[in-house]
């Protein structure tokens, strides 16, 4: 299957520093669909107060290891909070998938959670409750902005490293080192 590009689609959006929403201070979020409609991503560096196990019991999905049940569930934006999305590599197609690249997919049918239960799930996985959503030119506008720094998104950012590397990881990718960066912004 081959996946048409999006412009900003399989990149991370970098909060700066000076960024004050706190939906999004400090964050690292990939951009999973982008088109002349608008912008939705995936916060990928915010613990939910949810672990798999918590979900998997409130939907009455069985199984999974004692390892997968601790998996922190993250907080993936402010829209659809009740919402589950699952970022994963590639393997089977799901009931309602999204190709974010041929090897980078997004799904939101519970088919893929029972399946990870059973042992049967794809090899890297992330689960996120809620989305981030940019109307018709929000993020273009927001980038204007310097609210945020773009960056490829790599299977390391997005399953290996520790939420809290997260961050200064991404921004790390395109030369970045916060820490020689003020928190406040302008333009000249």
């Amino acid at each position: 299957m081959s996946v048409m590009p999006t412009p900003l689609a399989n990149q991370v959006l970098i909060a700066l520093p000076a960024l004050a929403d706190t939906n999004f201070s400090r964050s690292v979020t990939l951009i999973c669909q982008h088109d002349d409609d608008g912008a939705m991503g995936v916060v990928v560096n915010r613990a939910s107060e949810y672990t798999l196990g918590d979900l998997f019991g409130q939907m009455g999905v069985d199984g999974g290891s004692e390892s997968m049940r601790a998996q922190i569930v993250l907080a993936g934006g402010p829209v659809h909070p009740e919402r589950g999305f699952v970022l994963h590599d590639g393997g089977e197609q799901w009931s309602s998938t999204l190709a974010i690249t041929d090897a980078l997919f997004l799904t939101t049918s519970r088919d893929i959670l029972e399946a990870m239960a059973r042992g049967e799930g794809p090899e890297h996985a992330v689960v996120a409750l809620g989305c981030a959503g940019w109307g018709s030119g929000q993020l273009e506008r927001e980038l204007t902005e310097n609210d945020w720094l773009t960056a490829p998104a790599d299977a390391e950012l997005l399953f290996d490293l520790p939420l809290d590397a997260r961050w200064q990881a991404a921004a790390g990718r395109i030369g970045v080192d916060f820490a020689y960066l003020a928190d406040y912004s302008g333009h000249a």
